[in-house]
């Protein structure tokens, strides 16, 4: 399945949502630049906040997939794939490259934000809290953003994404109470292989979404 644009996605996505938590309490969380395009088509669909939670993907040196991921506020998980063998190997072979990598991604985002965060967690707390994603390869993602809500009391987690290869997958069905995901692939191609346009827009625009939501409502 290819989709005209990532709101194309959103706007599939929110049809699915809308029966059942239009009027529920409900946050939109998404994942990424990306995630905001499709997320922002499901809370203008449900009338509910939306927020992002920045997080940025550490991979090793000439691999694709990624070990784990760091937030804004310095949380990191690795991702749910490796073996506690696997996270010990890399530890001590790549303890400095990793150590680095996390002081540059969160440098990155602190710089995009303006060093504050995107998401309110008081917005999120005893709420429906959707996970909002353009795709999902891979767990490391999954992994940091269950690390961020673990602390906050929400009522049920939701995860929705045009696209999710089957560990991702795998990990959502374990941390989350539902999951609507409309295509299963592979890794052989990056995301934007499975738009027709790339839709996102500059960072900017991005948080202006966010803070302008309510303006959407439909």
């Amino acid at each position: 399945m290819y989709f005209a644009s990532r709101a194309q996605a959103g706007r599939n996505l929110a049809a699915r949502l809308e029966k059942k938590y239009r009027y529920e309490n409900c946050a939109v969380l998404a994942l990424n630049d990306g995630g905001v395009v499709v997320g922002s088509q499901i809370a203008a669909q449900l009338h509910c906040v939306l927020g992002m939670l920045l997080l940025s993907e550490i991979t090793l040196p000439r691999e694709t997939s990624g070990i784990g991921s760091i937030s804004v506020e310095g949380g990191f998980s690795y991702s749910a794939d490796l073996s506690s063998g696997d996270i010990e190997e890399l530890q001590s072979e790549y303890r400095g490259y990793i150590e680095e990598q996390k002081l540059t991604k969160l440098h990155d985002m602190n710089r995009l934000v303006g060093g504050g965060g995107l998401t309110r967690k008081d917005l999120l707390r005893g709420h429906n809290v959707i996970l909002a994603s353009d795709g999902l390869i891979g767990s490391s993602m999954l992994a940091a953003a269950l690390q961020f809500l673990k602390p906050i009391k929400i009522e049920r987690l939701i995860v929705a994404t045009p696209f999710a290869d089957m560990k991702a997958l795998d990990a959502i069905h374990v941390m989350a109470d539902e999951v609507h995901c409309l295509n299963v692939i592979d890794d052989t191609f990056e995301l934007n292989h499975y738009f027709e346009s790339n839709d996102i827009p500059d960072h900017e625009t991005i948080i202006k979404t966010i803070e302008n939501i309510i303006l959407h409502w439909k």
